[in-house]
């Protein structure tokens, strides 16, 4: 019997039934929540009413949801054609959105994907079709990091945090790779921070590595851990030195979230030689990714025997996801950004400052719009969820932390019901 739109016991039902969600069991599920709206900076959720959405949905709604300017630029692409292939053909959404990207970012070429991870596959491809048509087809390693997340397929498994990530029953069918420690934090000692070096030297010296991966500045999934710009720049000299593709990873912190500029990279004042791009791409509407590279890697590329870069996704160019990406980065073209992150920033220390010192906190991390807090523990993470939504809240913890990336346009009275939110959690968690 189709599930009635009037109740949602039924939907709940059938979607437990049927429905896998993300890292969940069909043997024993774990609740979802019946979304039955969506607007500004907020989910109405079956049974919770209206609560603040917390996560940006996975950190890539960073407009609000319903933003007219994306609607109707949806709506507008729609009326013209939804989809077309771009093997052999191109339009109008598509060459804009990469003028736009390679202004913004400095770099010169861009590949449109249709995800984050198939975004990340395309930057691995490159950098060993790089080392191929600059004739040292033995460089096919990438050296990645030590609490580095870079999505959820093979090639991108193979350069995540192979012993603490989410990947480690995989390690016997995933590509062998190079890890070094993941980058030393602001508080690490001079010792520590030149035993980092001095592995990441080590590992990018052994005459395999094709290139080196990172999150800049933020690693996301893998602990939300934040790093100074000086390991950036360490990374820049040795890729120059071992003649490496350096990969950024911005797929979390591109378009602001980081606060002071779009991109970490331009934060760090570092350029590396390819960028993925994704989540906030199209200020969540619709997925697309998008990979970014220098000429130099594009002449290596175009001079493997393949000649051409080997992939090609059918959704690719998608003309609704570039016009919607293309309305997106003209909001953030307006600036307005830049003081909302800051204001939410320093509404999430004011508000997470007292729990540095609660007894069951490790550490509270604030960077732009993203707020930490680290248990000394694994969460619970029913239990917090439903502490934070008793606050109004929509969280999603995961290991030992309970963190925010919330919109932008939330205001400093938002945050606070957030931190507050987020201080129920860990308390329940």
């Amino acid at each position: 019997m189709p599930a009635s739109p009037l109740d949602p016991a039924t939907w709940l039902a059938t979607d437990r039934e049927l429905l896998w969600h993300p890292y969940t069991s069909l043997v024993a599920p774990t609740p979802t929540r019946l979304v039955t709206g969506a607007d500004g900076v907020r989910l109405e959720l079956a049974g919770y009413g209206w609560v603040l959405d917390a996560m940006s949905s996975w950190w890539s709604v960073i407009h609000g949801y319903r933003h007219p300017a994306l609607t109707r630029a949806l709506s507008e692409q729609a009326d013209d054609f939804a989809h077309v292939m771009f093997g052999g053909l191109t339009h109008r959404p598509a060459i804009r959105l990469a003028e736009q990207l390679t202004s913004l970012t400095g770099l010169d070429h861009v590949f449109l994907a249709d995800s984050g991870s198939v975004g990340v596959e395309v930057a691995l491809k490159m950098a060993r079709q790089y080392q191929r048509g600059t004739a040292r087809p033995e460089r096919t390693r990438l050296l990645a990091f030590e609490g580095g997340y870079h999505g959820d397929t093979l090639g991108c498994m193979s350069v995540t945090d192979p012993v603490g990530g989410m990947h480690a029953i995989w390690a016997d069918a995933l590509p062998t790779q190079r890890f070094a420690p993941r980058p030393p934090g602001p508080e690490a000692t001079e010792p520590e921070v030149t035993d980092w070096a001095e592995a990441v030297r080590r590992e990018a010296a052994a005459g395999d590595v094709a290139g080196i991966i990172v999150e800049p500045l933020l690693q996301g999934a893998g602990g939300m851990w934040t790093y100074p710009a000086e390991r950036l720049e360490l990374l820049r000299r040795v890729a120059d030195e071992h003649e490496l593709v350096l990969i950024f990873d911005e797929i979390a912190t591109g378009f602001g979230r980081l606060g002071g500029e779009l991109f970490a990279a331009q934060l760090a004042g570092v350029q590396p030689d390819v960028m993925c791009l994704g989540k906030a791409l199209t200020g969540g509407t619709l997925t697309m990714s998008a990979v970014l590279c220098t000429r130099r890697v594009a002449a290596g590329i175009g001079a493997s025997e393949a000649g051409v870069l080997m992939h090609g996704p059918t959704f690719m160019g998608n003309p609704l996801a570039c016009a919607v990406a293309s309305a997106n980065l003209d909001l953030l073209a307006t600036g307005q950004w830049r003081s909302q992150v800051a204001s939410i920033g320093a509404a999430l220390e004011s508000g997470l400052a007292p729990l540095r010192d609660h007894p069951r906190v490790a550490a509270v991390r604030v960077s732009g719009a993203v707020g930490v807090v680290q248990l000394d523990h694994p969460v619970d993470v029913l239990a917090a969820t439903e502490a934070a939504l008793a606050a109004g809240v929509w969280l999603r913890p995961f290991r030992d932390l309970v963190y925010a990336m919330p919109p932008y346009p939330c205001t400093p009275e938002v945050i606070g019901t957030i931190t507050s939110a987020m201080a129920a959690a860990a308390e329940a968690g």
